[in-house]
Order: structure tokens, then sequence, then C-alpha cells
């Protein structure tokens, strides 16, 4: 994995307090927010450079490990038992180590080496006997809308410079993570990559709420046909459904139309359901005729239930 300067993307010096530090991601998180800069495809990458630079900077155990072993400072334990081994071996006259014993077993340079300058290729060290590890893990956040998570589909991403295409499921949920197996960070002396985890946010619709598999959405009908009856066509997530209005709905009623809910992960074929909610709306600006009218209906209907 190429190194990484936190300090430099925060554009701060190494030496700076924990609060400069602060102070400088406050600012640039504000001014990358891909909120704020909807039309920089760019702004993104950068906002989460500046979230890695500061979660690591900002912790002081973190901030320790970086300074002193840099890109490979997530493996810092792994270093420094190797060398609590390598200081045990020269005191104990290993027919492993090499140097000078009294000098101790600190090592100066690149950490990356570090295990094949110990075992590997020096006179008198065992044959292929080198310290192997595991790439590190690497995490990712991608932003879908319903409609997306709907439909099973590709989608490309670039993480740390390299392109992946991946098949998202429909019926993906808003935090659900995926693992992609070795597409992490790249081991070490010959060890395994590390894996790639993906979250997935997933934004609101303006008309669909998704509960589980469920769907609700409200429909807006005149007062004639609540008390009329009729069909209506609506929009769904996957086309359009009639819907034949009973006579004399009342507001907020509640009705279910089974299976045309949001598709269950990885169960191809099964949905779950749509609810729909009516919501009976007063007309206004009527004329006074039409009032005449209303007021009409009002005495009749009056009248029928004095004498019913």
């Amino acid at each position: 994995m190429d190194f990484i300067d936190y300090y430099k993307i925060l554009g701060v010096d190494k030496d700076v307090p924990a609060q400069a530090i602060k102070n400088a991601y406050r600012k640039l998180a504000r001014k990358f927010h891909p909120d704020l800069n909807p039309n920089d495809k760019d702004a993104k990458q950068k906002f989460q450079q500046i979230n890695e630079a500061n979660e690591v900077l900002s912790d002081p155990e973190k901030r320790k490990k970086y300074d002193q072993y840099g890109k490979d400072w997530k493996h810092a334990e792994e270093f420094e038992n190797a060398n609590r081994q390598q200081q045990s071996a020269y005191s104990q006259g290993s027919p492993y180590s090499h140097g000078n014993p009294s000098s101790g077993a600190n090592f100066d340079g690149d950490f990356s080496d570090f295990f094949a300058s110990m075992f590997g290729g020096s006179p008198g060290a065992s044959r292929n006997r080198q310290v192997k590890f595991r790439g590190e893990d690497y995490n990712a956040e991608l932003q879908l809308n319903l409609n997306d998570a709907y439909n099973t589909h590709k989608q490309t991403l670039t993480v740390n410079g390299k392109q992946i295409r991946i098949t998202i499921p429909a019926g993906i949920e808003n935090g659900q993570t995926i693992k992609i197996i070795g597409h992490g960070g790249q081991g070490i002396n010959g060890g395994p990559e590390g894996d790639l985890y993906i979250k997935f946010s997933i934004a609101n619709h303006p008309k669909f709420k998704r509960v589980g598999n469920d769907l609700f959405t409200s429909v807006d009908i005149d007062i004639f046909t609540a008390i009329l009856g009729d069909e209506l066509t609506i929009e769904t997530l996957n086309g359009k459904v009639k819907l034949n209005v009973k006579p004399e709905t009342q507001n907020g009623t509640k009705i279910k139309l089974k299976g045309k809910g949001f598709p269950v992960y990885k169960f191809e074929g099964q949905f779950g359901d749509l609810y729909i909610t009516y919501n009976v709306k007063i007309p206004t600006g009527l004329t006074e005729k039409q009032i005449a009218l209303f007021k009409e209906l009002s005495q009749n209907h009056f009248k029928n239930q004095t004498n019913a």
C-alpha cells in the first residue's frame, strides 16, 4: 500500500498539537463536504481522506504508531513483538541472529522489509522463513437511492486507485455491510490481501417509506371519489397499478397490496407488501352554485337522518 501523508492531507506540520489537528479537520471537512459540493466528483474522495487522516492523527495512540511506522502503522504490534523476539534471540545466541548483538534489535528503515531482513536471505537463516502479514481491510460507503436498491444491478467502485465492479443484489438494506474478499490492502511478505467492506447508505424516497420489506405511501383522492368510488392508477417502484376505491371511503383508510412492496434480499421473486393510506382532499375555490349544491346535499342528509 502506498504511503499516505495524513499531515499533508490536513495541511499541518508533524509536530503540531492535537487542537491544531482538530481545527484543520473541521475547516477542511466543511470545505469538502459532499453535500456542499454536489457538482464536484472529487469532493467525496477528498472528504474521505480528510476523515481518515483525522481518525488517525486525533487518536494519540494511533498517531504515535503512525509517526513511528508510517504506512505500516497498523502492524505496529507485530513489528514490536518480532523486535522483542529478535532481541531475545540475540541474547540467547540464536543462529538466526546477525550483525552486532550488542546493538539491540532496533530496526531503522522500511518496516515493510523488516521481517525479510530478519529471516530472509541472510547467512545461517532458515530457508523460506519469513513472517507473513495479511493486508489491512478497507472500508467504503456506497450511497444508493431506493430505486437503485429495488433492482439487482452492477456498479464500478474506485478503491485505493483500483476499479472494482460489484453486483448489488435487490433488497439491500440501509446500513447493511457486505464483504468483498481479497480487495483490501496488499499483504506483507507475500501474505494474503485484506478484504473490502462496503456499507450501504440508502437515501429516503419522497413518496415511499421502507420498513423492512414493506413499503408505505399515501394517495390523495378528491371528495367525489371518496363518496362515489372510482378506479385510480398510481405509480409504484415497479410500474403502475390500478386501485378500486370503494364508495364512502373515509379519510385515513388504509389498504394493502400484497406482494407489491420491496424485494426480499437474496430471495428472488419474493416481495413485501405495499400499504396505501387515502387522504381525502377537501375542494377549495368553490363557486356560489357549487356551495349551494353542497348546502342542499347537507340539508337532505340531515333530513334523512332525522326521518330514519
